[in-house]
């Protein structure tokens, strides 16, 4: 299998994706795949603590960058997964625009044609900016994570049709943090309402879940907490859920919710509105 080259964005920011990438990441070490997380939020480095790998950084994609080390020495390897997963940190003290476009490219690259990896999961900042730009420059393939309110969704699909211009057409939806029981009385839009109105086939559905909150405070992906006591989640089985349909598209699509809720003709008669069409 080719080395698969993934941007994960939003557009908005404060929906999650930081925490998809770590959990979905780890999910797919966990399944024997070669995985390699790179932290695009320059400035604003959280993807080391959401693995509990803070204290274990060394250098940066600036250190490489600048000749500084070479990119397997920036690696910082997750033990938990021994020869798995690998995270490449950003900087914090530098800006988006100190990474130029092309010297990003080619560390993607070099990290999937030499070093043989299976997955690279490029998390990218909040926006539409330098930053987003720079993070879907490498990728081939896209996945938009949102969660059920207007605001996001919008930002959603201003992103999806960005994407355009850099040629990703192979791109999925996840919607984060769903409110099992809202869904179920109607009050919000369903998670396929929301693929349907973006257009954008879903790849997963990430239930509301206190566990989320308590791994990262502990700095463990979600997977490796529910291990540690014993017990399966609703937030864990949607990030597995999801890593199996990244491998294999034709995996079932594990829904939470069992039975979709329609939504009023008035809910998405306003959403329409907003998006103004299709907004693309």
């Amino acid at each position: 299998m080719a080395g698969r080259i993934i941007v994960v964005t939003s557009g908005k920011g404060g929906v999650g994706k930081t925490t998809f990438t770590a959990n979905v990441g780890y999910a797919l070490a966990e399944k024997g795949y070669k995985v390699l997380l790179i932290d695009g939020d320059v400035g604003l480095r959280n993807l080391d603590v959401l693995l509990g790998l803070e204290r274990r950084v060394i250098y940066n994609i600036m250190d490489v960058i600048t000749g500084r080390t070479e990119l397997s020495k920036a690696l910082v390897k997750d033990k938990r997964v021994p020869g798995n997963l690998f995270l490449l940190p950003t900087s914090q003290t530098k800006f988006k625009e100190d990474i130029p476009e092309e010297a990003f490219v080619n560390i993607v690259r070099e990290a999937r044609d030499k070093m043989g990896f299976d997955f690279i999961l490029i998390d990218s900042p909040a926006g539409i900016e330098y930053g987003f730009r720079l993070a879907a420059k490498p990728a081939e393939e896209a996945i938009i994570v949102t969660i059920p309110e207007i605001t996001a969704i919008r930002d959603a699909d201003r992103v999806i049709g960005l994407l355009d211009n850099y040629g990703i057409e192979k791109r999925s939806l996840v919607v984060n943090r769903v409110d099992i029981a809202e869904v179920k009385e109607g009050n919000v839009l369903s998670p396929q309402d929301i693929s349907d109105e973006l257009s954008v086939k879903l790849l997963g559905i990430i239930p509301m879940d206190k566990i989320v909150t308590e791994a990262t405070n502990e700095g463990k992906p979600v997977i490796v907490l529910e291990k540690e006591r014993g017990k399966a989640t609703l937030a864990g089985k949607g990030f597995m859920s999801t890593a199996e349909r990244i491998i294999d598209e034709n995996a079932p699509l594990w829904d939470p919710v069992e039975e979709y809720v329609p939504s009023s003709g008035g809910i998405l008669g306003f959403f329409k509105n907003l998006l103004g069409g299709s907004g693309r």
